[in-house]
């Protein structure tokens, strides 16, 4: 059985010989292929290379096209910041819709026309050619709360919540209409899943989170489905409020961070739920040791199978030891995903 048709067998809620292995890499990536972090998100050659480098070292059963949260930014005309070795960001001082009136005359932007979602639709045509049907292929889009955050600035957009609802609506609904155009496109170069990254919805509460996030999650996760596609819902942070509802939004993986135990995740969204997680990045994954990370990894499965996928709570930091990285695919060779000890 390929990569692919183990990740693929558990989504449909069979019976794989053992868990997947889906860690997210991105600058850990880069320097195993040892380019800077600027030519990763810029250059989808380097992306493209370095995923399959990763893959292959390290028995992973995917290869992803994330690589930073600026893309969509980016290709709105928003101020982003590059760096020679870290990842780009937008600039929240210069921020493109701090006045909320250019929201107005804000038009989608083409997502085969040149820019940094051209270049990520390019990565993940690249790795469908260079996986065939071995690897999982994933392409990455921004939800709306971390777009909109993008947009408007992290800080400001907290208090629209509560001052602005139609301003909120309205850019939420832009930016998922973008996500989907750049969904399509990605599914059409051959992705397989898509990852939604929504990391700044795990700063509201649960009534905010329901009343504004959720049904525009909804909608582009629906969209992606209609079109196809599989979703991986990726919200970093302390999540253990909202986790139950974001069950309801019917993605096929939910990412689990370090601060929310397995325990809840599960207890919270119900057996069928597919969960990928949740090691600690830092003190577990980059500074413990491979049988810290086997120990930890037990536990998740004994919380979370049948249905769990092996990762990390987010990406593993650049600098974790390859011993480590390695721990993943060696704990799932020696589990079947049905019969958590």
């Amino acid at each position: 059985m390929t990569s692919k048709a183990i990740v693929e067998t558990l989504l449909s809620h069979g019976t794989p010989p053992r868990p997947p292995v889906m860690p997210i890499t991105m600058m850990f990536a880069a320097d195993l292929f040892q380019r800077p972090y600027r030519d990763y998100v810029t250059d989808f050659r380097v992306l493209a290379e370095a995923q399959l480098r990763t893959a292959e070292r390290f028995g992973f059963d995917y290869v992803s096209a994330i690589s930073d949260p600026a893309r969509e930014a980016s290709d709105f005309g928003a101020s982003v910041r590059f760096f020679q070795d870290q990842p780009p960001v937008a600039d929240e001082c210069n921020a493109l819709l701090a006045d909320k009136t250019v929201l107005a005359r804000l038009k989608l932007p083409d997502p085969l026309g040149g820019g940094r979602m051209h270049d990520r639709i390019r990565g993940v045509e690249r790795l469908r050619q260079r996986v065939g049907d071995s690897l999982l292929v994933e392409g990455w889009v921004e939800g709306p709360c971390a777009e909109a955050a993008d947009l408007r600035g992290i800080n400001t957009i907290m208090t629209d919540f509560f001052d602005d609802e139609s301003f909120i609506e309205d850019l939420f609904s832009l930016a998922v209409e973008n996500a989907i155009a750049f969904a399509r496109r990605q599914l059409e170069a051959g992705a397989d899943i898509i990852g939604i990254g929504d990391a700044a919805a795990s700063l509201v509460g649960p009534e905010i989170y329901e009343q504004f996030v959720f049904p525009y999650e909804k909608r582009l996760i629906d969209v992606i489905h209609a079109a196809g596609g599989k979703v991986r819902l990726h919200i970093c942070g302390n999540i253990s409020a909202i986790v139950g509802k974001m069950a309801e939004l019917a993605a096929e993986i939910v990412d689990v961070d370090s601060m929310v135990p397995m325990a809840h995740a599960r207890a919270a969204t119900g057996p069928r739920q597919v969960l990928l997680g949740n090691l600690d990045p830092v003190a577990v994954v980059r500074n413990g040791t491979s049988g810290q990370i086997r120990d930890a990894l037990l536990e998740c499965h004994r919380a979370a199978a049948p249905n769990y996928i092996v990762g990390a709570g987010c990406e593993i930091p650049r600098g974790t030891p390859e011993a480590n990285v390695h721990a993943f695919a060696q704990f799932a060779a020696s589990h079947s995903p049905a019969l958590p000890e």
